[in-house]
């Protein structure tokens, strides 16, 4: 049998004597509980009751919920046109909810390529994608914090601000999804405010030779969605009727705009209860909206003034107009060069005399409904604007 043999303590030991130190008292220093491992559990502890049993189940139900979600979504075969798959970039994922007036809202929601365009449809399936990729529940089972290897915080959102892009989202939705605030958002669009930019001048329209249709049809297009009444008569082709062309320019230079600045308009002071400082943000908001909206009519005038002397048909109608006059005259001296031509009797006479005295009266009467109606268009204009100038002067009178 094999036996152990093991190291015995030798006769020469003995114990060490005491040093009669005393062991220091505890540190007073009080710790602040903070820290991203302090918010996952208070998060832990408030929804939860401090049971991970309880966490773990929750997070298995709200994966099994959007799991369904999406299913049912794919399996309806809804054609969604590719809306909300744009790609995103670190610039759009870091934005801050509290700037949420300069946020682009259609790109915070994918849909950057149909902009004013989309559906209301449209616009609850992106919302819908969007929740789905960037809901915080979603990112608790997926976020793994990179500088921890413990296998306790595997499965932890220790990132705090990870909800910050999806507030953005939900920001985005209440503005599109609301029509009222929709309008104002699209009033002052950033891609509108850029294309505003490019619209082409008479400069550059004869140092470039632009093609005339090609050139003012988008921008047509691209104002008549501000129009109150609709249809808009769009720009048209070259070989458009005098009345489709007379009609056209009667209405731009009619046009009656939804636009509107609000969304412009600056905020009252956080906190403020004194309700002068509210008068006044409120009167100087007023007159910045009324400044805002008479520039924006101007800026249209001068693109329909522009459009009239630039257009090829108004020269196509004037020459066709003179043709018709000469042709007209020559048709009335024809007969009376001719030799052979068989004279007309007396009645036949006094029958075209009283056809073209009839036809001068109706004539003059459309000439005089004419001039009359243009009269009280251009009186009205100069009403309408001295109203706003006066609006203006006085609003600023008062600040």
């Amino acid at each position: 049998m094999a036996t152990i043999q093991t190291n015995s303590i030798p006769k020469s030991y003995s114990l060490p004597q005491s040093s009669g130190a005393k062991i220091a008292s505890p540190s007073t220093r009080r710790l602040l509980p903070t820290g991203p491992a302090f918010v996952s559990h208070l998060r832990l502890t408030v929804h939860h009751g401090h049971s991970f049993d309880k966490h773990d189940e929750f997070v298995e139900k709200e994966r099994q919920r959007l799991e369904e979600l999406q299913a049912s979504t794919s399996k309806s075969g809804e054609d969604d046109l590719g809306v909300g798959d744009e790609p995103e970039t670190e610039e759009l994922l870091s934005l801050d909810p509290k700037e949420w007036k300069k946020h682009d809202y259609y790109a915070v929601l994918g849909l950057s390529h149909l902009r004013y365009k989309a559906t209301p449809e449209q616009i609850k399936i992106a919302h819908r994608k969007k929740v789905l990729k960037h809901h915080p529940d979603k990112k608790v089972t997926t976020t793994v914090t990179p500088q921890s290897t413990s296998s306790l915080l595997t499965g932890l959102n220790l990132n705090t601000n990870d909800d910050a892009f999806f507030k953005c989202i939900s920001k985005a939705h209440e503005v599109l999804n609301h029509p009222e605030k929709r309008r104002q958002y699209d009033s002052v669009d950033h891609q509108l405010v850029e294309e505003q930019e490019e619209t082409p001048t008479a400069a550059s329209f004869k140092s470039q030779k632009m093609d005339f249709f090609k050139a003012f049809g988008p921008v047509f297009e691209r104002e008549a969605r501000f129009s109150r009444k609709q249809p808009v008569p769009m720009l048209g082709a070259v070989d458009a009727s005098k009345e489709h062309v007379e009609g056209f320019y009667d209405f731009w230079y009619n046009f009656d705009s939804w636009r509107s600045f609000e969304w412009l308009d600056k905020e009252v002071n956080e906190g403020s209860d004194n309700r002068d400082d509210k008068r006044y943000t409120e009167k100087k908001n007023k007159a910045e909206r009324a400044r805002r909206k008479k520039e924006d009519t101007a800026r249209l005038r001068q693109i329909v003034d522009l459009a009239l002397s630039l257009d090829p048909r108004i020269k196509r109608i004037k020459q066709e107009e003179k043709q018709a006059r000469e042709a007209k005259k020559a048709a009335r001296s024809a007969p009376a060069s001719g030799a052979a031509t068989p004279k007309k009797s007396k009645e036949q006479e006094e029958e075209e005399k009283r056809k073209k005295e009839e036809e001068e009266k109706v004539a003059k009467a459309e000439a005089k409904k004419a001039k009359a109606a243009a009269a009280n268009a251009a009186k009205k204009a100069r009403r309408a604007a001295r109203a706003t100038e006066e609006g203006v002067v006085g609003n600023g009178n008062a600040a």
